[in-house]
C-alpha cells in the first residue's frame, strides 16, 4: 500500500501504476486527463507510469452543462 495525493486528498491504495489507481478509484473512459507531480500522463502511458509514496496525482474529467 502506498499513500498518494489525488486531486488534493490523501489516498491509500494498493495500486502500483496510474492505470491501476484509476481503476481502483472507478475512473473509466478515454476522456480523462491525468497528471503526476505536474507532468501530463497520456492514456497510452498510464499502465507504465509507476507511482511512488507521496506522488501528487491530478485526474480531470469533463463536466456537462453550460
Amino acid at each position: 500500500m502506498i499513500r498518494v495525493i489525488v486531486n488534493g486528498e490523501a489516498q491509500t491504495c494498493p495500486a502500483q501504476t496510474l492505470a491501476e489507481l484509476l481503476k481502483a478509484l472507478d475512473y473509466e473512459g478515454d476522456f480523462l486527463a491525468t497528471a503526476v507531480n505536474g507532468d501530463l500522463v497520456h492514456r497510452e502511458e498510464r499502465a507504465d507510469c509507476l507511482l511512488k509514496e507521496g506522488d501528487k496525482v491530478e485526474i480531470l474529467a469533463p463536466m456537462q452543462g453550460g
